[in-house]
């Protein structure tokens, strides 16, 4: 999935130089990165991965996880409504301190702190 990360990169960097070019405005520009997320797409994925290795959709998904992203710390597809809050959040008067920022909803995937 390698022009994936190329957009996502991309979308990250697009977002900073805004928020740079906006300083001081009043305005922030921010990324949300979720992580799997329960939808339609996903949940089609799953289905088809599922038919293919003869078990459950929640089975595939426990699965998938457990081989592709076994760091997750939620251990469970998020919702989109869970992602949907965090975008509420960042558009929020309470995010108004917060710009520039790559903010993510991935259940703990990623590794590292920073």
């Amino acid at each position: 999935m390698v022009h994936y990360g190329v957009s996502k990169a991309a979308l990250q960097g697009v977002s900073r130089g805004l928020a740079k070019v906006l300083a001081g405005s009043g305005v922030t520009v921010n990324s949300i990165l979720p992580g799997p997320t329960r939808t339609h797409g996903a949940l089609a994925m799953m289905a088809a991965m599922a038919e293919e290795r003869g078990v459950s959709v929640s089975e595939m998904e426990a699965l998938f996880l457990e081989e592709n992203r076994p760091s997750t710390l939620l251990k469970r597809f998020a919702t989109p409504e869970e992602v949907a809050n965090l975008c509420v959040y960042a558009a929020s008067p309470q995010a108004s301190a917060t710009t520039g920022a790559a903010l993510r909803v991935e259940g703990g995937i990623v590794e590292s702190i920073a």
